[in-house]
């Protein structure tokens, strides 16, 4: 095995803004790398997440122009933590606004996770406007999927702790539908029972993305403002299926890609988004090469899964 390169190194905008893009919503974006670069945007994870300082990493800052923004109601935008006005296609549409709002033709679509979803709808919207796809921890909001992770019987039979604490918040009852159940407290009045939940909820995501323990991020992951959105926004998606006609919409989809070229990287040990979603996006998708890290879980700060993104935007970049 070549040896392994790590994500560039750490990057600081050279240009912030914020853009209204509906009556009630507002979003932050930034720029790092070269202005003159070939633009890529970056989408983050969650939903619900924000920008996090790795994903300005995943491209050569002398050679592309990094674009990233806060999706709706987490990070820098507002209002925060609003459900209102805050679907699938209301991202979509706000990727696209802002594509238009830089002046910029075509670009790349990075994503992983959630970012990989929302990438994968705003390219199937807008084929025309991409150059390339960048997706790593595919995830495609299929019920099998948020049923593998955030109900009994999946990623629980691997985490048992960590799961223990994620039902903790739940009455007994209500255990057997548990995004419905973290769905009524997270959309009630706010309370200590909510804060609570949210809590839980995002750590049960933090103990479980990775094959390496990071108690720092379990710790930033662990605050309340932070924890409010992420739960909220995610929990929100997930009780509405990710805003889609009918589950699998995505893969039904996936034709209108065939003049895309992309990578899709995954870990084999993904325990969020398992493997077998980047293997069905690929058996749709032929033209994208398929990147199976094995000894990766989920994040992209993995040194594997870090290794597969520069190699892919370098490449693409070199083309």
């Amino acid at each position: 095995m070549p040896d392994r390169r790590p994500l560039y190194p750490p990057t600081t905008p050279y240009k912030t803004g914020r853009l209204k893009v509906s009556d009630l919503h507002e979003i932050y974006y930034e720029e790092c790398g070269n202005p003159a670069g070939k633009p890529v945007v970056v989408l983050h994870g969650g939903p619900g997440g924000g920008i996090s300082p790795f994903l300005r990493q995943g491209h050569d800052p002398a050679r592309y122009r990094i674009i990233l923004f806060d999706q709706r109601g987490c990070g820098q935008s507002t209002p925060f933590a609003s459900l209102e006005q805050n679907t699938t296609w209301d991202l979509v549409a706000d990727t696209e606004a802002l594509r238009g709002h830089l002046g910029i033709e075509r670009w790349q679509v990075a994503g992983g996770s959630w970012g990989s979803t929302l990438a994968l709808a705003y390219a199937v919207t807008h084929p025309d406007r991409v150059t390339e796809l960048v997706l790593r921890g595919i995830f495609m909001i299929r019920q099998q999927e948020i049923d593998w992770f955030y109900e009994l019987g999946g990623a629980s039979f691997l985490f048992p702790e960590a799961f223990a604490a994620y039902q903790a918040p739940i009455p007994d009852a209500e255990r057997g539908a548990m995004v419905a159940a973290y769905h009524r407290i997270l959309t009630g009045p706010p309370s200590a029972a909510q804060d609570a939940a949210a809590r839980a909820w995002t750590l049960w995501e933090a103990r479980t993305l990775s094959l390496l323990p990071n108690p720092a991020r379990e710790a930033a992951w662990d605050d309340g403002h932070y924890a409010t959105a992420f739960a909220r926004i995610e929990n929100h998606y997930f009780q509405h299926k990710g805003f889609f006609a009918q589950d699998g919409w995505l893969l039904c989809q996936a034709h209108k890609l065939h003049a895309i070229p992309g990578t899709i990287i995954h870990g084999r040990y993904d325990a969020c988004t398992p493997v077998r979603n980047a293997v069905d996006l690929a058996a749709v998708w032929p033209q994208a090469k398929l990147v199976i890290v094995p000894d990766a879980g989920h994040t992209g700060t993995e040194p594997g899964i870090a290794d597969a993104m520069v190699r892919a935007t370098d490449l693409y970049c070199a083309l």
